[in-house]
């Protein structure tokens, strides 16, 4: 049996953690909200206009 693997570099759509947050909420509690919030400083320090940069 084949396995199919992503190429390097390539992520896939959905990480485990994904499916996991969708099947059983952000904290366990399916259909609860993310209690997560960003605090201001690390809102400050976060770039507004990301550049993805060069690949060479």
């Amino acid at each position: 049996m084949a396995r199919y693997r992503e190429p390097n570099g390539v992520e896939p759509p959905f990480s485990e953690d994904d499916i996991q947050r969708e099947q059983f909420g952000p904290r366990g509690v399916p259909g609860a909200p993310d209690p997560a919030k960003m605090t201001p400083q690390r809102e400050k320090k976060t770039p507004k206009n990301v550049d993805p940069g060069h690949t060479a």
